[in-house]
Order: C-alpha cells, then sequence, then structure tokens
C-alpha cells in the first residue's frame, strides 16, 4: 500500500483537517493546527507530506523519526502540529487496514469510557455560577474556566479577589462534589501566581492550569510549595524532551499534551507513559475539533494514568461550526453521566461528513486570537 494523495481543509470555526488517501482506497483524517496559525500549519504539512507521497503508510514511526528528524531544526509548534495531524491520519489509515480501531493496535483498552469537561464562561468570565449549574444538570461532573482577564506582574488585588469569587460562585452553584479546573491560561505571572493560587485553594479546585507560561516553569516550584492544589501544564509543549525535564523536576501533577500540537498518537502515547512513572496523571489538551478529540480518546483508552478529557462542545470559540457538525454519526461522542465512550470503530472510529467538510472549506477561516493590552498600552498575555 502507498501514499497517493493527500487535501488539506481550512474549516470553521477555526480548524484544519488533512485526508491522506492510498492506492488501496483506504483514507485517513487527522487535524493539524495551531489555532491562529492554520494557514502556517498547512505550508509546513504541504513540505512534510512531499517526503511521504509513495510510502508505505503503515510504517508509522519511520515516518515520525524522517518528518521529526531529517529536518535538522526541529521540535516548536508549528512542525511538530504538522507532524501531529498527519500522524493521526495514518493512524486512520492504518486502523481501517487492519479494521481495529487505534487502541487495539496501541496494546488494547485500559478503559471503556473516560470522564470529560465542559467549558463555562470566556476569555473574561463572568456569570459561571449559573452556567456551571448548567452543564451540571446536563450531565458533566466537571467544569473549566478562564480564572482572570489580563493581568500585569503586579496588579490590583481586586482583580484577583474577582476570581476568587467566581470560583466561590461556582462551588456554591454545583457543590462539592463537581469538579472545577481553573485555566490561568498563562496570563498570570510569577509575583501574583502564588498569590491567586493561595487564594483559590480552599475551594478545592480540580486543578489549576498553566499558572505560569511555559517558558516559566521553573517557577512552578515556588507555587507548589505554597499550595496543595494539583498543578496541571503542557499545551505548548510539544514533545517527549520538553516534558522530560518538568516530569522529573516534580513540580507537576497533570500534564496535558494536546494530540494536534504535541506530534500526534505516536508522540502523545509516548509522552503519557513516561508521566506515568512519574505517578503523573494526564488530561489531553483539546479545544478543537473532532479528529483531534477522537485521536485523544484512543490515547486516552490505553493509558492508566490518563483521568479526564477536553473537548469542545459549546465552548465559546466555536460560534459556527461546532464539535458534531462535521462528522457522520454524532452519537459516538455521545456524554452520558459526565463519561463519554471509547470510539471501537476502525481507526479513530469516527466518519467523517467529507461532503460538509469540502462545502465549509469554501468557506474557510482566518481565525486569531485577540490582542490584549494593559491601560499603558504593553501587551498583555491572552
Amino acid at each position: 500500500m502507498k501514499i497517493t494523495n493527500y487535501e488539506t481543509f481550512l474549516v470553521p470555526p477555526r480548524w484544519l483537517f488533512i485526508k491522506i488517501e492510498t492506492d488501496e482506497g483506504i483514507s485517513g483524517w487527522g487535524e493539524p493546527v495551531i489555532e491562529g496559525r492554520a494557514a502556517t500549519v498547512r505550508a509546513a504539512v504541504d513540505e512534510l507530506m512531499e517526503g511521504l507521497l509513495q510510502e508505505n503508510p503503515l510504517n508509522i514511526e519511520d515516518h515520525w523519526n524522517k518528518m521529526y528528524r531529517a529536518g535538522f531544526y526541529r521540535g516548536g509548534a508549528i512542525l511538530m502540529s504538522a507532524i501531529a495531524g498527519i500522524d493521526q491520519a495514518l493512524w486512520d489509515i492504518k486502523g481501517k487496514y487492519y479494521n481495529a480501531p487505534i487502541h487495539e493496535l496501541l496494546g488494547g483498552q485500559a478503559r471503556h469510557s473516560i470522564k470529560v469537561y465542559s467549558w463555562i464562561g470566556g476569555d473574561r468570565p463572568s456569570d459561571v455560577g449559573a452556567a456551571a449549574k448548567a452543564v451540571v444538570e446536563k450531565g458533566f461532573q466537571a467544569v473549566k474556566m478562564n480564572a482572570t482577564e489580563e493581568l500585569q506582574y503586579i496588579d490590583s488585588y481586586s482583580k484577583l479577589d474577582d476570581a476568587v469569587a467566581r470560583i466561590a460562585a461556582i462551588r456554591e452553584a454545583v457543590g462539592n462534589d463537581i469538579g472545577i479546573g481553573i485555566d490561568f491560561h498563562g496570563r498570570v505571572h510569577r509575583p501574583l501566581a502564588k498569590v491567586l493560587a493561595k487564594e483559590l485553594e480552599p475551594y478545592r479546585p480540580m486543578f489549576i492550569e498553566e499558572p505560569l507560561l511555559p517558558e516559566n516553569n521553573e517557577g512552578l516550584r515556588e507555587i507548589a510549595q505554597h499550595v496543595t492544589t494539583p498543578i496541571a501544564t503542557g499545551e505548548r509543549m510539544y514533545s517527549k524532551w520538553e516534558f522530560k525535564n518538568l516530569l522529573k523536576e516534580g513540580y507537576v501533577d497533570i500534564i496535558q499534551p494536546d494530540l494536534s500540537h504535541a506530534g500526534g498518537i505516536t508522540e502523545c502515547k509516548k509522552i503519557l507513559s513516561m508521566a506515568e512513572a512519574f505517578d503523573v496523571a494526564a488530561a489531553p489538551h483539546c479545544p478543537l475539533g473532532p479528529i483531534a478529540l477522537a485521536a485523544c480518546l484512543q490515547v486516552d483508552a490505553t493509558c492508566h494514568n490518563a483521568f479526564i478529557q477536553e473537548q469542545s462542545l459549546g465552548i465559546h470559540y466555536n460560534q459556527t461550526n461546532d464539535l458534531l457538525d462535521y462528522i457522520k454519526d454524532p452519537s459516538v461522542f455521545h456524554y452520558e453521566k459526565g463519561y463519554v465512550k471509547i470510539p471501537d470503530g476502525p481507526g479513530l472510529g469516527i466518519e467523517i461528513n467529507e461532503e460538509f467538510v469540502r462545502q465549509q472549506a469554501g468557506e474557510g477561516h482566518n481565525w486569531r486570537n485577540p490582542v490584549w493590552r494593559h491601560k499603558d498600552g504593553s501587551i498583555a498575555e491572552w
């Protein structure tokens, strides 16, 4: 079997899909994208696919190493995201070739389902108590929200008070049994991160996410010494080599690699397995489309330390199209009592509505994250 062709599809709200075709009529789908840089990733996909045409798609480890190592300059958000989507599509082909879900080819299931959480609020969260109650009434057992608006290195304590009040409102609305993930989103700098983390501790968050930017991961030591709340990070880390030192330092409790950013199924399976050796949990990042989610679930199925999965249904970014619009059978992602079953169809376990993909690709998108500024005119972290 040989790879004969591929196509990429820029589809709203902010995603990029790839379809890889073979001479045996088996095709696979992947989702190579960096939010806000989809066109740049698309160019990287074109460059990488030049070296895969006419190759056997089943030799995934060799293809991964060729894409990663043969370029000399390695890693980073763009290249690793391009590799990730191609890798997902190759695994989809392999599963379909053997008529088995990908998790069977990765060693089989460690679980039949996994807990999912729902986003509430937006980039500037408000009315989160009511929003949390609404999603809990739909059956979710965990929620996540952005903790704050923009913050300077040193800023008004009233902003921290507002963030704490929002979490208090959620806890009051949903009770003590619902998990609350609090995403600092890298917006909080080191001088205030430890203060906010300590203030939030009485509300028993499920985790605090990216309390510092990944460029400043060494600062997690100080936060870990101040609080007992689990610390999560990893959505802006792109390889096992980047996670290696983080795990060795011992200041993270939950890793969150993104299967559309961190080298795909091949790499993220290894990252999660590395974390298991350090007794660290995993909650893969996935505010993206259905292909990315299906890839996450296939890896989650095989990793003992995966405990919860992010998903984008109803997320505030999905203004024009949502998670289920691009698949033929939405029931594959049916959430029941806060859990979703692991897809067990061949490959990724989903069937893409190609006609709708092509229709929406005609519309395309040019999604960009907002540019925030402080009152003094300086750029703020989004």
